[in-house]
């Protein structure tokens, strides 16, 4: 009798599990196995996400495809991913093709990060005015004596990621460029930015801020002691990408990690969104070195008077 009733109650759950037209089981949110596309500069933070979900939930498998920002978006519009991982919203004619088809297109901010600019460790000059940088990217600074007269490193050359990452769309959108100049090139992957910036003293390179923020990781810190990260100024002061200079809005070159969905009913997409916004998924946000989105940063403000004086008006 008892192996009647277990047999019945296996055949049940068989029978409840959602499946699809040809009979195949659907993922739930916290089971099954999906495709993600995502912006390789942000590799490092979905890397822990994915490690941090698949952690929590056995049965659920996230493989990550990591290519340029426009490529994980067209992924997502063909239908070739469940999620695109970017730093941008969808252009009103992308989220058109997912309305025609009746997909609400959901768009998640998980995080603020930022684009860094790092030089070769031994580069005396590591600080830079958003104008200077402007120029560069205009075509009209080419070498670094005119950004500091007593260079004496002779031609600049400036190298990003991809020409469809979101580094290089986030700056000519911002500054309205249609092309860049000749001295600036791509690597392909922000690691090879890093490795070229530590074998290239007049280089310049723009890496996303998570492969080199988790201060935890040896991979961010190994790449730490082959270069330096720029301060850039819009005013008085010079500001790094730190988490309090992006929370307040104070570093020019900070953005947003998005997730978009396409799935049309709730399955392990929207599981592992609601995952990534959630406490535990802010808290790998945070322990990555960038600013949560949907989570209080407490800010502390470090009194830098000499102890001396204070004693003294005590």
């Amino acid at each position: 009798m008892k192996l009647i009733v277990t047999i019945a109650l296996a055949s049940l759950a068989v029978s409840c599990t959602e499946r699809d037209k040809k009979g195949n089981v659907l993922d739930t949110p916290t089971s099954g196995s999906i495709t993600i596309s995502v912006d390789e500069s942000l590799k490092p933070l979905l890397q822990a996400e994915v490690e941090g979900f698949e952690g929590t939930y056995q049965t659920a498998h996230i493989k990550p495809i990591y290519t340029s920002e426009q490529a994980a978006i067209e992924d997502l519009l063909k239908d070739s991913v469940r999620l695109a991982v970017v730093t941008r919203k969808l252009y009103p004619f992308e989220k058109q093709k997912l309305d025609s088809i009746k997909i609400k297109g959901a768009q998640v901010v998980i995080a603020k990060e930022a684009i860094a600019l790092i030089v070769h460790k031994d580069n005396p000059d590591s600080v830079i005015t958003w104008n200077q940088l402007s120029e560069i990217l205009q075509g009209k600074t080419n070498r670094w004596d005119q950004i500091y007269k007593s260079s004496k490193l002779g031609d600049l050359e400036l190298v990003f990621d991809s020409p469809q990452s979101g580094i290089i769309r986030y700056l000519t959108d911002t500054l309205h460029l249609s092309k860049l100049p000749s001295y600036c090139f791509a690597a392909a992957t922000n690691e090879a930015v890093v490795n070229h910036v530590a074998n290239t003293k007049n280089s310049i390179g723009l890496i996303g801020l998570s492969w080199i923020s988790d201060k935890d990781d040896p991979a961010a810190n190994q790449f730490l002691r082959t270069i330096k990260v720029m301060g850039i100024s819009t005013g008085d002061d010079y500001y790094k990408p730190f988490k309090a200079y992006i929370a307040m809005k104070k570093y020019p070159l900070s953005r947003e990690v998005i997730i978009i969905s396409r799935e049309a009913r709730t399955g392990l997409g929207s599981g592992f969104i609601s995952y990534a916004a959630s406490d535990k998924g802010q808290k790998i946000v945070l322990k990555s070195g960038l600013v949560p989105a949907t989570a209080p940063v407490r800010l502390v403000q470090i009194n830098r008077e000499p102890l001396k004086k204070i004693m003294k008006n005590k």
